[in-house]
């Protein structure tokens, strides 16, 4: 009997494993920037040619000398592990030597590469260098180029034409192009980024100081005072590090969970578990079917992460994860309060700016304001001073004005209450409600309260949740549980209905204990239905409407 099972030719092998690595335009770009920013490159220029198939990437790293040309494209050739044991503590974004080496099998490659001054003698010059199949030189030469690299990838996947057919269309494929330099660039914000398209300028980024700095650069009408940006070093050990961006949930949110972003040591990776603690502290934050804005950057000691789980480097498994869950909750929570740390004037420039713009139109003058204060504008104290429409209370603190509206910063206080210590307590005489159907029955037993029947169509309802107790329309709060929802739901619903009516007034004392309730709430921005409470005018803000920036003297005409 012949044997089946024969041995696969050097090019078949090459081919899946090259196959593993590139498998689009984007993974290529990845690849070539991903080497730029291991050689310490700031300034990278991406340029696609789509249409021929054709990718270069030229950075201001370090550079390479012939030595390292004439090896950089041999299969699993890196300078960035050299044993078994560095594979358990990867501190580069490239590692396995594949990508170079499967681009030779997969399309034409040239490197022009000159080592800057840092890590080479001075005055060493370039040299351009073409790779044939497998990684063999066909030609190298001395180029003219500044220091650092420029590779240009060339009729990507003319091996393999059937390859080309699989693909999206180009429209999409630049599509996660775009997508995959911003995953990046959010990672590395520090970096200068100029993106061409078929020799025409398609997108920059500049460069900025922080994550979070950089993010209004990426996601449109997202503005720096909708984020709140902690740093954190954690204290168990100098080698972890906590970087997180959140969108105030009062003023940014999205359609769809395409900007919560999770990154480890640079690079943007899937983590489902941490992408669910991150939903879930955000959870009764946000209007209905709306996703935060939230990017979140772990450096994480090498050995406790294995990078081994996927070809692309996009899966992890990571030590200690419940550890890492608590981290990421307690900072959200953390960049959510309301406190001098985490809310600046700039949170609420575009408000109050709206609001001063239809005072001036109606006044006769105009104001051309002043650059705004840096100045952190609100202490945790409030005081209230006074009650709008009976529907807002007013709050003065060092920084100004506040309005908030009583009813939902109320539903914020009971919500969490509830949340923190539901409880179901005995009725007497029972609440009767009639003509219930089986599905609402089962709902109200499945929020603990005890119903049984009291007669033809009538229901006895013997415990209620004890918020309900003392009021007067607890039976119609009942109805409204008894229609769906889970135990959450039905704690907003009680919430809502528990809390303080606008239209009702209130004595300054009732008024402060709100305040100082709903400053000490976990997510104190937003009711459990994602509206936003309250409304910040800031001194500054007032003093620039007012005219307080003023010489004095000239604006008394003298």
């Amino acid at each position: 009997m012949v044997s089946t099972i024969q041995v696969l030719p050097k090019e078949v092998v090459h081919l899946i494993t090259a196959g593993e690595v590139i498998d689009s335009l984007a993974a290529v770009v990845r690849e070539l920037v991903e080497n730029s920013l291991d050689a310490g490159a700031t300034r990278i220029v991406v340029s696609l040619w789509p249409e021929q198939w054709r990718v270069r990437v030229a950075d201001n790293g370090c550079g390479m000398n012939l030595e390292d040309l004439q090896r950089a494209a041999s299969a699993h050739s890196t300078s960035k592990i050299h044993s078994c044991a560095d594979l358990w503590k990867i501190t580069s974004l490239g590692f396995r030597g594949e990508a170079l080496h499967s681009l030779t099998t997969l399309a034409e490659l040239e490197i022009l590469s000159r080592p800057s001054p840092v890590v080479s003698a001075p005055f060493t010059g370039g040299t351009r260098v073409v790779y044939g199949y497998g990684g063999q030189i066909l030609h190298q030469q001395a180029a003219a180029i500044a220091p650092g690299t420029v590779v240009t990838v060339s009729n990507l996947f003319g091996s393999c034409i059937a390859r080309r057919q699989g693909l999206p269309a180009i429209a999409q494929q630049m599509k996660a192009v775009q997508a995959t330099i911003y995953q990046i660039a959010i990672c590395h914000p520090q970096v200068a980024w100029q993106v061409w398209q078929n020799d025409r300028e398609w997108f920059n980024i500049s460069p900025a100081g922080t994550m979070g700095k950089l993010l209004p650069q990426l996601i449109q009408q997202v503005r720096p005072g909708d984020l709140q940006e902690l740093q954190i070093e954690l204290s168990d050990s100098p080698q972890h590090s906590l970087n997180i961006v959140v969108g105030l949930p009062d003023r940014c949110h999205r359609h769809r969970p395409d900007w919560l972003r999770v990154a480890v040591n640079g690079r943007i990776v899937k983590a489902p578990e941490l992408e669910k603690t991150i939903l879930g502290a955000f959870h009764r934050t946000l209007p209905r079917d709306r996703y935060p804005v939230c990017c979140l950057h772990l450096v994480i000691s090498p050995d406790q992460i294995n990078w081994n789980r996927n070809p692309a480097k996009t899966e992890i498994y990571l030590n200690n994860l419940s550890y890492w869950q608590q981290q990421v909750s307690q900072a959200i929570e953390q960049a959510l309060r309301i406190n001098s740390d985490t809310i600046q004037e700039a949170v609420h420039t575009s408000r109050v700016g709206k609001l001063i713009k239809v005072a001036e139109e109606s006044g006769a003058y105009n104001i051309h304001p002043s650059s705004p204060s840096e100045e952190n504008s609100t202490s945790q104290t409030l005081k209230a001073v006074g009650q709008v429409n009976n529907t807002y209370i007013v709050a003065e603190h060092p920084g100004g004005l506040w309005l908030v509206e009583q009813h939902i910063a109320h539903e914020r206080i009971l919500y969490e209450q509830l949340c923190d210590r539901w409880q179901i307590v005995p009725m007497e005489p029972p609440i009767i409600l009639y003509q219930l159907s089986s599905v609402q029955v089962s709902q109200l037993q499945r929020l603990g309260l005890d119903i049984e029947p009291f007669g033809e169509q009538l229901w006895a309802i013997r415990s209620i949740p004890a918020m309900l107790q003392q009021r007067d329309d607890c039976a119609d709060a009942i109805l409204e549980l008894s229609r769906g929802g889970d135990l959450q739901t039905a704690q907003v619903a009680v919430a809502c209905r528990s809390a303080i009516r606008n239209g009702t007034p209130l004595s300054l004392p009732e008024m402060q204990q709100i305040l100082d309730d709903w400053q000490r709430t976990r997510n104190p921005r937003t009711c459990p239905h994602g509206r936003p409470i309250f409304l910040s005018l800031e001194e500054s803000s007032l003093a620039r409407f007012f005219r307080r920036h003023w010489v004095i003297g000239k604006s008394h005409g003298i």
